[in-house]
């Protein structure tokens, strides 16, 4: 099957009907991109333009959740200051960035996504450079900034809530500063934790955690690296986040995992050199205490107006919605400033991004070894943990993304009328944790601390690094590694995290069944595994025993079943839980706190794994409302994994819809090969009708990759 883009170009499907575009210069291959992403997932395309423009509630709905969703977007404000950002990029990078839009545009212009047009009305399909900018910030801060900004504002509301100093030193080492508990609590917040609206929308892509390695020659059985990756994104939903393509420019060719709308291969490989890519839990976003009045904010003992921007928020039924911003050099102000008081502004360092991260996406076709592989990578705005192997036999990490200088912790607020507390510019990415052929003869990255490879130290709350452990322990047991191998390793659903947890817990079973079945557990997250299911149970209750004494029930109820923040920084909170003697065990004995989980969460019905851990792919605007044999949804599947495996296997609620995070995306390529090895959880289409809707899943779930030979 062919795709008709020009006469210039030529579009095949090759295995897994994953289109490869031929062209005669690159400009064509970026046309080509923006056809194939149009024709196969235009309306995925359109959808992240409305809602990254706040027209949620005009487009779509004009409900209550619609209306937050497009407060957050306007409050973000990406929207504007576009044209400043396309200024930056040279005519090379802004005429390949036209040629995208170009060919995006020709396919619209033949056959637009029926969804929008009938359903909804929709006539604005059309696809510009202003479009790219803003996806690439949303794809910047989207739960991953985010998940910075949520924790950081649970620790304000712990400290307005009575949590004392030395139980939040407990949960949060080493950052927290001497912190101004007094003001922290004057300030008025008027929301808690960031809104969880914006993850519930029909769209955007919700970042969480990824897995990616890369192993030196001297490791593996071809004696050339081999480098593997596996993004942990939401998968319960379709069509899926990744788009694969290929492209061919002469004798050079690139096969990668591209994102709808944005003009780059954004993890792959070509001729000779390969990348991929997790998210590196940099601290890129930062709030300050303003003392407000009269509509002013205190700086260095003068008072100054704010910026006010006004949005107007149009509706399909209904009366429209203004809304006033209030913004300074902090960022965006959560309050009201003629309400005299203290408030929070919260600013990340990626909002007025894009074309820093477009050239580096642009270089990236022409890098042809390591090196140039960091070097480029190092432009990107957003933060990233990047590893690279070349047919040299080189292997390299770089951690991409705009770190801020600052005189104190980033964690905690600071005062903002002091300008001694502002950002003093951004370290360069020579100063971000990187490294270039480590004796070691490996390089992992799983969202872990990576500090100790930078001259900066720009990750201050990381999650746990369970899947790195257990990552360096499969690859330090082989004496050589092949393909094969690292496709069981993709796999793996071994708990280090319950590996420590059950050292506690099972000297503490009781003789009775269930006891039993979590006694003799192997530790793996099977879907037809009993002990997992009773593991969690504990694991669950240990949280309401610890947690909820001090913090209250039904807010650790609320952080375990509405939001990421146990998903992501699970790993502090377990350092209380696995502590001989804590702060918040309140006076009691860590094994007494045990059993009293035990004996609670082993009194419930067993279950396997699968039971409780499931997933359904629901279509990104109708999941849920037509009948299962419509076909618009499909499931629901048992997830393999959790938190703490390398097959990362997440479910749970987020704002009452179910989300997920697991492998999106697997990619695996010997260097020493001319090929690479990849399955995605979804299909090429975002056409329920077509064949393609959903054609990749059953690999997925079943581990058969598709082979690509350069």
């Amino acid at each position: 099957m062919k795709l008709k883009a020009t006469e210039e170009i030529t579009i095949e499907r090759i295995t897994g009907d994953v289109p490869l575009i031929k062209a005669s210069n690159e400009s064509d291959i970026y046309y080509g991109l923006g056809y194939c992403h149009a024709t196969d997932r235009g309306m995925q395309m359109i959808l992240m333009k409305i809602l990254g423009v706040g027209t949620a509630s005009k487009h779509l709905a004009a409900s209550e959740e619609m209306l937050e969703i497009d407060k957050f977007f306007r409050r973000m404000n990406w929207h504007n200051q576009l044209k400043e950002e396309i200024e930056k990029l040279n005519k090379r990078d802004s005429d390949l960035l036209q040629a995208y839009c170009d060919g995006a545009n020709a396919a619209f212009a033949s056959k637009k996504p029926w969804e929008l047009n009938l359903l909804l009305g929709f006539k604005d399909f059309k696809w510009t450079k202003e479009d790219v900018i803003i996806l690439v910030r949303m794809t910047g801060f989207l739960t991953l900034a985010q998940s910075q900004g949520e924790i950081e504002r649970l620790f304000v509301q712990m400290v307005q809530n009575g949590v004392k100093k030395e139980w939040l030193d407990e949960l949060f080492p080493h950052i927290l500063g001497d912190y101004d508990e007094v003001l922290l609590k004057k300030v008025k917040l008027t929301e808690k934790i960031v809104p969880d609206a914006v993850k519930w929308n029909v769209a955007s892509t919700a970042f969480m955690a990824s897995n990616n390695w890369v192993i030196s020659g001297n490791r593996t059985n071809s004696g050339s690296p081999i480098l593997a990756n596996d993004p942990h994104l939401e998968i319960s939903r379709l069509p899926a986040v990744w788009y694969e393509a290929a492209a061919q420019l002469g004798e050079k060719y690139t096969y990668a995992a591209t994102m709808p709308g944005l003009p780059s291969f954004l993890i792959g490989r070509n001729n000779s050199l390969a990348w991929g890519a997790t998210y590196a839990f940099l601290d890129a976003i930062d709030s300050w205490v303003e003392k407000c009045k009269d509509g002013k904010y205190l700086k260095d003992g003068e008072w100054h107006n704010f910026i006010e921007r006004k949005e107007i928020i149009k509706k399909k039924k209904g009366q429209d919605v203004e809304i006033t911003f209030y913004e300074n050099e902090h960022g965006t102000l959560d309050g009201n400033p003629y309400e005299d008081g203290y408030y929070l502004s919260t600013k990340w360092s990626g909002e007025r991004s894009g074309a820093n991260s477009l050239k580096a996406g642009f270089q990236m076709w022409n890098a042809e070894n390591v090196e140039h592989g960091m070097e480029a990578i190092g432009l990107i705005e957003s933060a990233f943990s990047w590893v690279f192997a070349d047919t040299s036999g080189n292997i390299g990490y770089q951690m991409s993304g705009l770190m801020p200088k600052r005189s104190k912790s980033g964690f905690t607020p600071q005062p903002g009328w002091d300008s001694k507390n502002d950002w003093n510019g951004y370290h360069p990415a020579e100063d971000l944790p990187r490294a270039y052929n480590p004796p070691e003869g490996y390089i992992i990255t799983a969202n872990n601390d990576l500090n100790h490879l930078g001259k900066s130290s720009p990750i201050n709350i990381p999650m746990g690094s369970y899947r790195a452990d257990r990552i360096k322990q499969l690859v330090e047991s082989e004496e050589k590694i092949d393909v094969a191998f690292t496709k069981k390793m993709h796999f793996d659903t071994y708990s280090s995290q319950a590996e420590l947890f059950m050292k506690i817990i099972r000297p503490l079973l009781p003789n009775t069944p269930n006891g039993k079945l979590l006694h003799d557990w192997d530790l793996c997250y099977e879907t037809d595994s009993n002990g997992a299911f009773l593991f969690e149970m504990v694991y669950r209750s240990l949280f309401q025993e610890v947690f909820g004494e001090v913090l209250g029930v039904n807010l650790v109820e609320f952080l375990q079943n509405e939001t990421g923040i146990f998903a992501d920084f699970y790993a502090n909170f377990d350092a209380v839980l696995l502590a001989e003697q804590s702060a918040w065990f309140m006076g009691k004995d860590r094994d007494e706190i045990y059993k009293k989980a035990i004996q609670s969460a082993l009194n419930m019905e067993v279950k396997t794994w699968g039971e409780i851990n499931q997933i359904t792919l629901t279509h990104i605007i109708l999941g849920g409302q037509l009948p299962k044999f419509c076909g618009f949804d499909r499931g629901p599947f048992p997830l393999l994994g959790n938190r703490a495996t390398i097959h990362q296997g997440q479910v749970y609620t987020n704002a009452g819809r179910k989300t997920s995070f697991a492998p999106s995306f697997r990619l695996i390529t010997d260097m020493g090969e001319n090929s690479i090895h990849t399955n995605i959880a979804g299909g090429v289409s975002d056409r329920r009708f077509s064949k393609l809707y959903n054609n990749d899943f059953e690999n997925w779930r079943k581990g058969i990759y598709k082979k690509f030979d350069f």
